[in-house]
């Protein structure tokens, strides 16, 4: 098994993807090809002045409102913000139709004062990479984050000590509270008529990440497929940079999905990720696809190991788009997105 490498279940059988996944070392005698791959990944992160009036309308999400109902972890219902940001075509007065939807879910700090703090659900970039692929975008503001906080129902109780972990580490608790509250925004989704029901696409970072892989397993209406970046719990990196809290846990978590998922999956982590390492994710893959063979499921689930990415490559999804955006981009064609 190789770091660059696409690894399909069963079977965990590696393709290389070629100068795109390479290591910096290794792309300097490609750099030539690799020029139009940075160009385009770059050019969804930044925002020039020939695209801005095209793009900046999609860009300003209309914000509906979505209640999650209370549940084992939370004590009352509660109304979420959901950013919905609609293709170009769109805003520009063009002739709307039915389009496929990215349900995203994003990450969670280790603070509570950044959670509070949280405005903006997802990464502008990040839309832009979606709307380039013709798909609408959602992301709520979960409870427990931005002006929700007086609850926190994603809780894990793991603590860090020093370099040491304690406490609960109840990560069931974190990606169930988590799906929860997405749930909620996928019963709004199915309800509007611009929204195409039977397109629908599950994504998250993180903590998203791992309530996306949640998601995946309960298999709801019209979801043909999930992609998880760098998801996970536990981590800290200012302590413990590279190793989470009780990443056997998480494991199970991620696992115990795996008995249910019929769609096919993507996940995506990078060599330097500072909340979980290099290793344990491929670990916790592995679980994954033992536990879905062993419960007799054959969805294509993937995993894609990213190079080093900056200086912590939990960013690959923000900082790392000349990696992920071939792949992504495969994996979508191949699932007939």
């Amino acid at each position: 098994m190789t770091n660059h490498a696409v690894i399909s279940s069963p079977g965990f059988t590696p393709h290389s993807l070629g100068p795109p996944t390479a290591s910096r070392k290794d792309t300097m005698p490609t750099k030539k090809l690799l020029l139009p791959l940075i160009w385009v990944a770059s050019n969804f992160f930044t925002t020039t002045a020939t695209s801005q009036s095209v793009t900046q309308k999609a860009l300003n999400p209309e914000i509906v409102s979505v209640i999650v109902t209370a549940s084992p972890y939370s004590s009352a219902d509660i109304t979420i913000p959901v950013h919905v940001f609609k293709p170009p075509e769109v805003q520009a007065g063009q002739t709307q139709e039915p389009w496929p939807v990215v349900i995203f879910s994003h990450g969670r700090s280790g603070s509570t004062a950044s959670r509070a703090a949280q405005k903006n659900p997802v990464n502008f970039g990040v839309v832009r990479y979606w709307h380039s692929r013709g798909f609408a975008v959602v992301a709520a503001t979960r409870p427990g984050y931005g002006d929700r906080t007086s609850e926190d129902p994603e809780d894990h109780g793991a603590q860090w000590r020093g370099n040491a972990c304690t406490g609960r580490a109840d990560f069931h608790k974190t990606a169930n509270a988590a799906s929860h509250a997405v749930k909620a925004v996928h019963a709004w989704l199915i309800t509007q008529t611009w929204a195409d029901k039977n397109r629908l696409l599950l994504v998250g970072q993180s903590v998203g990440g791992l309530a996306t892989v949640a998601a995946c397993g309960q298999n709801w209406p019209g979801v043909m497929g999930c992609i998880n970046f760098a998801g996970g719990a536990g981590g800290n990196p200012d302590v413990s940079p590279g190793q989470s809290c009780r990443p056997d846990r998480l494991g199970e978590v991620l696992s115990n999905s795996a008995k249910t998922t019929v769609v096919p999956g993507l996940w995506l982590y990078s060599a330097n990720d500072k909340f979980w390492g290099e290793e344990a994710p491929k670990v916790w893959f592995k679980g994954f696809t033992d536990a879905a063979r062993a419960a007799g499921k054959s969805a294509s689930v993937e995993f894609f190991a990213a190079p080093a990415v900056g200086d912590n490559g939990h960013s690959l999804q923000t900082m790392g788009g000349r990696f992920w955006i071939p792949v992504v981009d495969e994996w979508l064609n191949k699932n007939g997105f």
